[in-house]
């Protein structure tokens, strides 16, 4: 197998991996007023998380260094191109960090309420903005012969793209609701678990909708397997929704969210971002990527520290894998 199709598969695990770990995130942070009704339950929700979103975050920097190390013309291309969205996001994801170090420094209900809505800004921006990202990816965008992006911000707003960001909105607070059922006991994992059921069925229509309409549009086989089998998981999360069998809801969300992202990378490949205004135009792994030295240096560089990173989160999240209770939440 050639390099370029070995970091075109890798880049794609590494954006997997990270919503399916900053999707429970977002999640949780987009509830936080919906299952908070007091401040000690609001610090039990971000508890949840503490320990665990910044290490989720390195998933991000580690696969946009990756695709800029790799893939230099696609990333310059992807961070012109989308600006504006990707600015938005990145001050989003700042914003929020800020609202988890600083909610606890000092006391007031007005001070904690502007650091909880930073919080849910901050969760929401980014889980809908991602999710018009690639939709707009995989739909393909003017590109000139130059390989540089001609359109403007609103034509990134279209009704496929607009649906992708729907669907990660969709799905990133399902997984939230999901997770904070698996981690809290009590009222707290009661009204998580009820309302992971309401969300299902929402989520499944919405990201069967988005799936059916990259398959339709973008015919490809293995796509469309890959595409079958996340909404295949989907049912299964909203059945283990409605048994409350947590563990396996979290799992088939889990499932849903990879194997979503999996599809949509192999319905692009072998290009990486395909242009509206001639195939000639569209950048692939191909004309995308760097040299084969650089490939090769960097396949000894992640064959190294990869396992070392992997064992170090699946550490954290070991020690930190017990459920949490208001009781043990100081008044």
């Amino acid at each position: 197998m050639e390099l370029t199709t070995v970091w075109f598969a890798l880049i794609t695990i590494l954006w997997a991996g990270y919503f399916l770990l900053e999707g429970f995130d977002f999640g949780v942070g987009l509830l936080l007023p919906v299952l908070g009704r007091d401040d000690r339950e609001r610090r039990l929700l971000i508890n949840t998380i503490g320990p665990v979103w910044d290490g989720n975050e390195v998933w991000l920097l580690v696969a946009g260094g990756a695709t800029f190390a790799a893939f230099p013309e696609w990333y310059a291309t992807l961070f012109s191109g989308f600006y504006l969205p990707l600015l938005l996001i990145l001050v989003a994801l700042i914003v929020r960090g800020v609202a988890f170090e600083y909610r606890g420094k000092r006391d007031g209900a007005t001070w904690k309420r502007r650091w909880d809505l930073s919080i849910v800004l901050g969760s929401l921006i980014p889980a809908v903005l991602w999710g018009v990202a690639f939709g707009n990816i995989v739909r393909g965008v003017r590109l000139d012969a130059r390989h540089e992006y001609v359109g403007g911000f609103f034509d990134l707003l279209n009704p496929y793209s607009l649906l992708g960001g729907l669907t990660t909105l969709t799905l990133f607070t399902l997984h939230g609701a999901v997770f904070l059922a698996l981690k809290t006991d009590g009222e707290i994992r009661r009204r998580a678990g009820a309302l992971a059921w309401q969300l299902s069925v929402p989520a499944l229509v919405v990201a069967g909708a988005f799936l059916l309409w990259t398959v339709l549009a973008h015919p490809d086989a293995a796509g469309a397997v890959i595409a079958l089998a996340a909404a295949l998981a989907l049912t299964g999360a909203v059945l283990a929704t409605r048994v409350r069998r947590e563990g396996w809801a979290f799992l088939a969300t889990a499932a849903t969210i990879v194997l979503a992202v999996v599809a949509l990378f192999v319905t692009l490949f072998p290009d990486v971002m395909p242009s509206s205004i001639a195939d000639a135009n569209s950048l692939t792994t191909t004309n995308a990527a760097s040299t084969p030295y650089t490939l090769k240096v960097m396949t000894w560089v992640a064959a190294v520290f990869t396992p070392v990173v992997l064992a170090y989160q699946g550490w954290t999240y070991w020690v930190f894998r017990k459920r949490l209770t208001v009781e043990r939440i100081p008044a």
